[in-house]
This record gives structure tokens, C-alpha cells and sequence, in this order.
């Protein structure tokens, strides 16, 4: 019970993160189509209809824009396509970022080169300026989706509300083993089938199916609370696994937004699952070390308190489901 609060606390406390700051990473992709000319995408995470973050590109002053940009709003983004020209290629030249060190958004910086070459690398607001290599790594690509993995699962607040809601469930080890198992398994499936193209489902009803797997969860809990309970408490791998393949879909729709290097997609795809891996091992361990910690803490809680953690996360994925499919109409 003392745990329970204690969840409840991280809840709320992530909510308020997320409401202060934008976690969607920008994108920038930058294609040579002649001797040192570029086609230039820049996806900038929107805020509502006609509201975008405040990131704009500037280039060394030897990089000429050729023509008008062309902008808009697209799919929640706000997208601005230019040209831009500089004698002997962007090599050695620096590209800044203005208003992201203000941020906590990371921007995905991709270039493909009329070779076949290919760069892939994060600016972060620690550092708004990158610095174009002659020749790019490929463990620096492999590295950047890495990290992404990573950042996406802990700042992805639904997918932790999930695992967590099911941790709540486990009431041992091997369970535990075994649920967070399958949830890994199935996802892994459906993000790697959506992302080599083999499958294809609309992002706005797999985002609130996702919600509704938490409103679920958050029920079963409180049915077995009561003397009640349901295949989550007798079962939970399966539910992992169902709605894993679930998540797998919004991971997958996440990774589309960033773009993915046509020439080495099996790999940057199985680094970033590898990191979605290592942050949702990450979340589950710091729980367990929290649990063991707080279990010994001398405080006597009443019978009722234990549920406020299922009800709290239940609240909130109640709220999304009806954000999200009033998000349909928009």
C-alpha cells in the first residue's frame, strides 16, 4: 500500500512533466540532389492546429537558400521544405539550432548523399549546433536510434502506465519474468512487421486502443482487489502479449515520424528496439528497487489506499481514450 502512493505520486508527477515540456524529437532530413545542392525537410512538433515549437534552422553563412521555403501544418507537425546550395557540399560547415536549447526536444538530423552515403545523428539543447562529417559512422547512426529507443519508452508515459499496471498485477518473480517477456516479444513483432512496410494501421485508433489497454488493466486490478479476479491476475503474459502487439504499432508510428535510413533499416530498426528494451528494463528494475525500499518504511496505511494506484491510472487512460477518439474529427 505504502508503494501504491508512492506510484501514484511518479503519476501525476510525469503528467506535470509532460504538460511543461514538448517530448516529440524533431526531425530535419537533408538530400544532395546535385553538386552541393539540398532538398531540405524540417518537421517542427506542433502544439494544437496552428502552433508549432519555436526551432529554426540557420546555416553557416556561406549556405544559400535557393527559392521560397514552403511550409504547413501536416499530421502534427509543422513541416518546411527549402533548397539549399553551397559550393563543395555542407562538409565542415555548422548548422544551428535557435530556440532548442529553451527545449527538452532533441532533433534528428539525417543526410543522404547523392553517393548513397548516409548521416544520422541527435542535436540536443545541451549542444544546438552539429557540425556536417565528411564521412559518416555507422555506429554513430546505430548509437542516435539507440537513444532514441530509450528516450521514446521513458517519456512515453502510456507505455508506462501499462507496465506498470501490469507489475501491480505479478505477484512473483517468474510471473514477472514471464509477463515482461511477452509484452518485449510482441511488441518487438508488430513494430518490426509496421516498420519494413509488411503492415499498415492508422496511428489515431491504435493511440486510443492503447489507452483503453490501461483503462483494462487498471479494472482487472480492482476486480481482483475484490475478490474477483480476472485473466490479468491469472494470466497476465497473455494480456501483455495482446496488447503488446498493441504498442508495438504506436512504437512503430513513433519511429515513422523520425524517419528511418532506407539503406540500413534492419539494423537501425533492431537498435531501436534494443533501446526501447533497455529503458523498459530500466523502469521495471528502478520499480522493484523502489518497492524494496519503501516496503520497509514503518508506516501502516488503511485497506482502501491500496486502491488509489489502479484507480488513478485508470483515471488517466480514461481521460486519453476520450482525447484520442475525439481526435478522430479533427
Amino acid at each position: 500500500m505504502r508503494l501504491w502512493l508512492l506510484l501514484c505520486c511518479f503519476i501525476f508527477g510525469q503528467l506535470g512533466s509532460l504538460q511543461a515540456h514538448e517530448m516529440r524529437p524533431a526531425y530535419l532530413e537533408l538530400k544532395e540532389t546535385g553538386a552541393g545542392k539540398f532538398d531540405v525537410l524540417w518537421k517542427v512538433p506542433a502544439r494544437g492546429a496552428d502552433q508549432r515549437l519555436g526551432l529554426y534552422l540557420r546555416f553557416s553563412d556561406d549556405v544559400k537558400t535557393i527559392g521560397e521555403p514552403v511550409s504547413g501544418f501536416l499530421n502534427g507537425a509543422h513541416v518546411q521544405r527549402l533548397r539549399v546550395q553551397r559550393e563543395g557540399g555542407l562538409a565542415g560547415t555548422e548548422l544551428h539550432i535557435d530556440g532548442l536549447d529553451k527545449t527538452m526536444t532533441d532533433v534528428l538530423c539525417r543526410v543522404e548523399y547523392a553517393n548513397g552515403n548516409h548521416l544520422t545523428t541527435r542535436i540536443s539543447p545541451e549542444s544546438a549546433s552539429y557540425i556536417f562529417a565528411t564521412e559518416p559512422s555507422q555506429w554513430e547512426v546505430l548509437w542516435t536510434y539507440l537513444v532514441l529507443g530509450v528516450e521514446h519508452i521513458l517519456l512515453g508515459i502510456d507505455h508506462l502506465l501499462f507496465v506498470l499496471a501490469l507489475l501491480l498485477v505479478v505477484r512473483s518473480w517468474k510471473l514477472l519474468f514471464g509477463t515482461i517477456t511477452a509484452f518485449t516479444i510482441a511488441h518487438s513483432i508488430t513494430l518490426g512487421l509496421a516498420s519494413l512496410g509488411f503492415v499498415s494501421v492508422p496511428g489515431a485508433p491504435v493511440e486510443a486502443i492503447i489507452a483503453l489497454s490501461i483503462v483494462f488493466v487498471a479494472a482487472e486490478i480492482v476486480r481482483s482487489y475484490r475478490g474477483n479476479p480476472g485473466i490479468t491476475q491469472r494470466a497476465p503474459w497473455i494480456v501483455a502479449f495482446s496488447f503488446g502487439l498493441l504498442h508495438g504499432f504506436g512504437f512503430a508510428g513513433a519511429l515513422s515520424e523520425i524517419g528511418l535510413p532506407q539503406s540500413a533499416i534492419p539494423m537501425v530498426l533492431l537498435s531501436f528496439n534494443v533501446g526501447v528494451e533497455l529503458g523498459q528494463l530500466a523502469f521495471v528494475l528502478t520499480l522493484v528497487l523502489v518497492y524494496q525500499t519503501v516496503k520497509r518504511v514503518p508506516l501502516k496505511l488503511p485497506q482502501w489506499s491500496r486502491l488509489v494506484a489502479p484507480y488513478a491510472i485508470g483515471s488517466v487512460a480514461v481521460f486519453w481514450v476520450v482525447e484520442r477518439v475525439l481526435a478522430f474529427w479533427q
